[in-house]
């Protein structure tokens, strides 16, 4: 997964009142956290803040984070909170946790199909019940995105966690061995679609009986 990188510079104040007149200025209050290290605050032009969150990959991978006042400081991060008012949807504040190179981490990519398949082509649908997986790995190993071949499915076929190939080191940790896809056969959904038309018919009996109960 690559890395997108955005720019920080330290603050010394701290509060509330300090945090006001930072986001009066353009800049978000943000702070570093890191095991064994500590902890730095930090503030980020918000506009540039915004931007970054627009990216998928930098809201679920890594970041590379420049701190301006020491141009050679650059850490590998990823987003651990981000706070927003309740009202206005304003961003007021962003936490980010330092990765460490050498040990797996969680991070959640999503899941894309590849190929043609049989049962589609048979007049079936695929259903992808998971789209995105939580996966551990090294940083350095964080893929795009998980991808499963869906070629030689055919209709009632499922995909499960287990069966999913994956590259190197990376794990998907689960306590079930629970369905990413499935393959739905036509008759299922026109059983479904039956259903609801029935519930929605019924409610137009209850409905006619209710107002005629009213008119009497």
């Amino acid at each position: 997964m690559n890395n997108v990188s955005i720019n920080s510079k330290l603050r010394q104040g701290t509060g509330k009142g300090y945090a006001r007149k930072l986001r009066s200025k353009g800049r978000i209050p943000a702070v570093l956290y890191g095991a064994g290290v500590q902890n730095l605050n930090l503030s980020i032009d918000a506009h540039d803040l915004e931007l970054l969150l627009q990216n998928e990959n930098a809201l679920r991978g890594l970041l590379s984070l420049n701190i301006e006042d020491d141009p050679t400081t650059k850490k590998t991060v990823m987003i651990r909170e981000i706070q927003r008012d309740p009202v206005k949807d304003n961003l007021i504040h962003i936490d980010f946790h330092e990765i460490s190179m050498n040990k797996k981490i969680t991070a959640t990519v999503p899941v894309v199909t590849t190929g043609v398949c049989k049962g589609v082509e048979e007049g079936g649908t695929l259903q992808i019940i998971r789209r995105e997986l939580e996966i551990e790995c090294l940083p350095k190993d964080i893929p795009d995105h998980i991808e499963i071949d869906i070629t030689q499915l055919e209709i009632g076929d499922s995909i499960h966690v287990e069966e999913i190939p994956l590259p190197g080191e990376i794990e998907i940790p689960h306590e079930s061995n629970f369905t990413v896809l499935t393959i739905v056969s036509p008759r299922k959904e026109e059983t479904a679609a039956v259903e609801e038309e029935a519930g929605e018919g019924e409610g137009g009996a209850e409905e006619a009986e209710s107002a005629a109960d009213d008119a009497e």
